[in-house]
């Protein structure tokens, strides 16, 4: 226990070493793929555009089932409280954000594997094996449909900006132990 002006604290409650893992593994994956995604909708062909390509769609096929996995796992392994001093309305949009990270973050790769198959083009993972299709050849659909796709991504990063902002407001600010919770063993 910590003493700090004569008083003791309670020792601070963290995510579990697997919840934190999961964590950083899948917010470096999707910070890239956003970075990756916006660079090559925004640039033309280039000598390795189609090898980037590839490895967007490998990572985000592999995100989905380690996004899937975070998910049951924190839903079988609950997060730590927050300060019960927050205000309610801050716990509210925290729990927001979080819920609706999940949701772009499950909604997201389905959408572009949806569009890769009704472009139709190949959806390989690392070189290793191929994604089956999952929709019919449709090029007006799969072009909404990646448009939808962008839109996502966007959404994710406004999301993932309000996600860090609060952390370092937590941290800097309030001086709370919300952001250890993420970072501390």
């Amino acid at each position: 226990m910590a003493v700090d002006s004569g008083q003791t604290h309670a020792p601070m409650e963290t995510y579990t070493p697997v919840a934190r893992i999961l964590h950083w593994v899948i917010a470096v994956l999707v910070v890239i793929m956003i970075v990756v995604g916006v660079t090559i909708s925004n640039t033309d062909d280039w000598p390795g555009k189609t090898v980037v390509y590839n490895l967007h769609k490998s990572t985000g096929i592999v995100l989905l089932p380690l996004v899937l996995f975070r998910l049951f796992y924190r839903l079988s392994h609950p997060p730590p409280p927050l300060p019960a001093d927050l205000p309610q309305i801050q716990q509210m949009a925290a729990h927001a954000n979080h819920w609706a990270l999940y949701a772009l973050l499950i909604m997201q790769p389905i959408v572009g594997w949806i569009a890769t198959s009704a472009y139709p083009a190949p959806i390989p993972i690392y070189g290793l094996f191929e994604m089956p299709r999952i929709w019919p050849e449709d090029r007006a659909f799969s072009e909404r449909m990646f448009t939808v796709h962008a839109f996502i991504g966007g959404l994710l990063a406004v999301l993932i900006i309000m996600h860090v902002a609060a952390a370092l407001y937590h941290h800097f600010v309030r001086r709370d132990a919300v952001l250890l919770r993420m970072l501390r063993v």
